[in-house]
């Protein structure tokens, strides 16, 4: 068992979980941290181009996790090959009152109801230019709270503009079940709305800029039915969109190994970690069926090992992020996941993560 696992995460799990989470960002700046981390193998994965972007590995840090950009060029440190910051709002916003983040140890995973908690676009763009993460960086937008949904697109539009000059891709997230009203904008009018606002913008700035305009990807929930993600996957083809993360967080309680009555006590918000793995195959895998590979897609959702990274390669996923995976298996899961991968393609005789993705969808 790792220094982490029997000694670390006992530590951390005693602090209520955002302490321990804002411990845990601090403490990556720690020279005796720094130095008991190591700088971790640099793996090489072959042909690992996606959206025009070209990533060191496969393995990313989802939104949530450094939702100001101010650790993301030592959290790019632990091996990750890209890092999304966010969700980041045009305003900065306290977000839901605590406590609002709990873990189900049980069953290895995390209820949240943090509400875009972030100090505003401006603020992370200026925390990233100080130092910026030497790997690929997305930024997750969001709505402000403030805002009412008829007003969402101006808002996105304010965000997008403010991240658009240090963001290798920008994420745009309607799918948080902690905004009020936010995952309406996955009904197929009004996400086409916003994705055509946010293209329109996109490809004006980057005639502004003398430059290729930004990668603009969707993120979906989990809770969404096949009809429902056959419209989301209409507009995101017919708007451009350069690809699919999937999944957020479940507002689902199903199946859950912690009692019931814990469960309830925590209250709303949304579920990440373990449970989530299956659910989130399954639509990864719908929308590779659908689309038939044309569109990348980002499997999130209950990694922890190299072989759960690799269940989502073969559903359809063309890359991979973790958050929960990460606070339960510690800072070096990136690396261990990384070489557990190449062994894998090793084992089945494969060049690159290419050969693999959706390999077993028919």
């Amino acid at each position: 068992m790792s220094f982490y696992h029997s000694i670390l995460r006992p530590i951390l799990f005693r602090l209520p979980a955002e302490s321990a989470h804002e411990f845990a960002l601090k403490s990556l700046g720690n020279r005796a941290i720094r130095v008991w981390l190591k700088p971790p193998e640099r793996f090489s994965f072959n042909d690992l181009n996606r959206f025009g972007l070209r990533f060191p590995n496969p393995v990313g840090l989802a939104a949530g996790f450094d939702k100001e950009g101010s650790a993301a060029h030592l959290l790019a440190d632990l091996g990750f090959g890209f890092i999304e910051v966010g969700t980041v709002t045009n305003e900065a916003q306290p977000g839901n009152p605590k406590p609002r983040l709990f873990r189900l140890p049980r069953d290895r995973a995390l209820i949240n109801r943090l509400g875009f908690n972030n100090c505003g676009a401006k603020e992370l763009v200026q925390n990233i230019q100080r130092r910026r993460p030497q790997c690929v960086l997305g930024v997750n937008i969001g709505k402000s709270r403030a805002v009412p949904i008829e007003a969402a697109i101006p808002d996105y539009l304010a965000t997008f503009a403010a991240v658009y000059d240090v963001a290798d891709y920008v994420a745009v997230n309607v799918s948080s079940p902690n905004t009020p009203h936010l995952r309406e904008l996955q009904k197929a009018a009004p996400l086409r709305e916003l994705l055509n606002a946010l293209q329109a913008q996109n490809h004006e700035l980057a005639q502004l800029r003398s430059g290729p305009a930004r990668p603009l990807l969707l993120k979906i929930a989990p809770d969404l039915d096949e009809n429902e993600i056959e419209a989301i996957i209409d507009v995101a083809m017919s708007t451009n969109i350069s690809g699919v993360i999937a999944t957020n967080t479940s507002v689902n309680r199903e199946g859950l190994q912690t009692p019931p009555d814990v469960v309830k006590e925590f209250g709303e918000g949304g579920l990440s970690g373990a449970p989530l793995r299956s659910r989130s195959n399954q639509v990864i895998a719908f929308i590779h069926r659908l689309t038939r590979g044309k569109l990348p897609i980002i499997g999130v959702g209950g990694v922890f090992t190299a072989q759960d990274a690799w269940e989502k390669i073969c559903a359809g996923a063309s890359l991979i992020q973790l958050y929960t995976g990460f606070i339960y298996e510690g800072p070096r899961v990136a690396g261990r996941i990384n070489q557990g991968l190449l062994r894998i393609l090793e084992r089945e005789g494969l060049r690159s993560i290419d050969d693999a993705v959706g390999c077993d969808v028919k």
